[in-house]
């Protein structure tokens, strides 16, 4: 058995890194150089019934920024700490001819032992359920359904649904799990004050998996126009979100139990924070806007450099997942350390400790 196999309830990845759902997954190419990349498994670009969704495409716009929310040019080779800001928009084609290409292409990724998954996003729950009933009797193997998606307080109404309450989560995840039998796996917000309890309303709903978590939404002003850059807010993930989505993973295992699937987005963006995120509790990752700022070469990067991470410390995936969660303690917890502060508190001096301009 590979040191990367990991597992997400009934279904077997050969490795843990997932190209997540985004324009680089939207068309046969991109999801082709995906597979060729060696990730475990793609998620297409999302879909739904919804018109103003996908007319939301053509009013699209992204930035890449370094760590000094500067712009940066867009030419495949910004630095992996980058951040992505960006509108977003669906998948243009109808339903049938998009699931349709889908289908061929994951029966070309079950070849090389990966994955296609058809995304849908949420719009309206009637018509969601009845695509995925057409998904199910399609033969598709598994479906990811959104509905935290960072845009569905800015889109047009009706055209994108961000869910934040508990309740209507188990609506929306029992009215699916009644309708179909396929692995089921939720993407969920972090837009909530409590991310694990959303989690928790979609596995007592009967979901298989949950991803965690969506984008924040954003805004950035410009220097040079004194505009807002993109004219809007807009959907910003970077590395620094990394230990949000950990957390957030790690308190989801602890009220979900162990034995419950958990996947990570927002934040990783080589296989070391994949490492990371297994650590957390997440059993894999998926890599979105690495991919759609440095091309799909940077998914085989991250296998390469989680298999030299597991192979160095002679371990497996499996033996990571949660190790580091399930030694996550309170503050209560922690040793006295009377005045241990002392020696992390500035010089009082008003120069002192300021590098020079």
């Amino acid at each position: 058995m590979s040191r990367l196999q990991t597992n997400i309830g009934r279904i077997r990845l050969k490795n843990p890194i997932i190209c997540g759902s985004g324009e680089h997954t939207m068309n046969e190419a991109g999801i082709r150089a995906a597979l060729a990349s060696g990730a475990g498994a793609v998620v297409a670009k999302s879909t739904n019934e919804s018109a103003a969704a996908k007319s939301q495409l053509d009013k699209t716009d992204y930035r890449v920024m370094d760590d000094a929310h500067r712009v940066l040019p867009w030419d495949f080779n910004v630095p992996r700490e980058a951040t992505l800001f960006c509108r977003s928009g669906l998948v243009q084609q109808d339903f049938e001819p998009w699931v349709k290409q889908l289908l061929s292409l994951d029966k070309l990724a079950e070849a090389s032992d990966s994955y296609v998954i058809p995304s849908l996003i949420l719009s309206g729950l009637d018509q969601c359920t009845a695509y995925a009933k057409e998904i199910e009797k399609m033969g598709f193997r598994i479906l990811e359904v959104n509905i935290g998606a960072p845009h569905g307080d800015e889109a047009a109404k009706g055209a994108i649904v961000l869910e934040r309450d508990a309740g209507r989560i188990e609506t929306i995840v029992s009215q699916l799990r009644d309708a179909v039998k396929m692995p089921l796996w939720i993407k969920l917000t972090g837009q909530s004050e409590d991310p694990a309890a959303l989690a928790a309303a979609a596995q007592k709903s009967g979901a298989d998996a949950v991803v965690l978590m969506g984008r924040f939404m954003g805004f950035m002003p410009d220097l040079e126009t004194e505009e807002p850059l993109l004219n809007t807010s807009a959907a910003i993930g970077g590395g620094w979100a990394l230990p949000l989505t950990a957390r957030c993973i790690a308190l989801a295992r602890k009220r979900l139990g162990k034995d419950f699937p958990l996947l990570a987005t927002n934040g990783a963006r080589s296989g070391l924070d994949v490492a990371r995120f297994l650590l957390s509790g997440a059993a894999a990752t998926e890599i979105t806007s690495l991919v759609m700022m440095r091309g799909y070469g940077a998914l085989t990067e991250a296998i390469d450099e989680l298999d030299a991470y597991l192979a160095g410390r002679d371990k497996t995936v499996s033996e990571l997942l949660g190790a580091s969660a399930d030694r996550l303690q309170s503050y209560a917890q922690q040793p006295d350390r009377a005045g241990f502060w002392h020696q992390f508190a500035p010089p009082t001096s008003p120069s002192a400790g300021v590098a020079p301009a």
